[in-house]
């Protein structure tokens, strides 16, 4: 009877994107942070199909903390190409598709801050989906550690034993693991 609150997951599409992004902070009294590296895994019947993960200058610099995070320094960050010259090849990742994001209050209007910033053209995804906000009532119900926002993708990755891709990267968090990380997250929600 629980798995009944999976339906939101049940009844994605066969082909979806799923997005991460690892940043340079949080959104604070200076605006939004910048977008350091933003991953995108094809997700087609099940299966991730393709990936591919841009790393980009950002418009401020690492914080400590996000640093600790994403191990991405400002060294390496400031030898990344400009978010508008990478733009057009993320948009063609996301047109036409329907947008995963785990904790996508997060992520999808700092991308947007960012299409805004840099005034390229906006994506046309058919719709953004948030697995964290999705999959909190179940997470409740099965009694996990929930933020305000939900489970987070380690709480899932644990409960639902799917293999943690961070663990292949000591612990560090990046774009592209962490798409493909949702995304076996999401396929594991479906198999329910």
């Amino acid at each position: 009877m629980i798995n009944q609150l999976l339906w939101p997951f049940q009844n994605l599409p066969n082909s979806y994107v799923v997005v991460d992004t690892e940043t340079t902070g949080l959104f604070d009294e200076q605006g939004a942070p910048g977008i350091a590296s933003l991953g995108v895994a094809s997700v087609r019947n099940g299966s991730v199909a393709e990936t591919n993960e841009y790393h980009l200058r950002p418009h401020r610099p690492m914080t400590a903390e996000a640093f600790k995070v994403n191990g991405i320094s400002n060294k390496q960050a400031q030898g990344y190409p400009f978010f508008s010259s990478q733009w057009p090849e993320i948009r063609e990742w996301l047109d036409g598709q329907l947008v995963v994001i785990h904790n996508a209050e997060f992520d999808w209007p700092l991308i947007i801050d960012h299409v805004e910033r840099y005034q390229v053209e906006p994506p046309s995804a058919t719709g953004v989906f948030c697995s964290q906000r999705a999959a909190q009532p179940w997470a409740k119900a099965m009694r996990l550690k929930c933020s305000k926002r939900g489970p987070s993708l380690d709480t899932l990755t644990q409960a639902l034993g799917v293999e943690n891709l961070r663990m292949l990267n000591s612990g560090i968090h990046g774009a592209i693991i962490d798409a493909r990380q949702t995304a076996a997250v999401i396929e594991a929600f479906r198999r329910l």
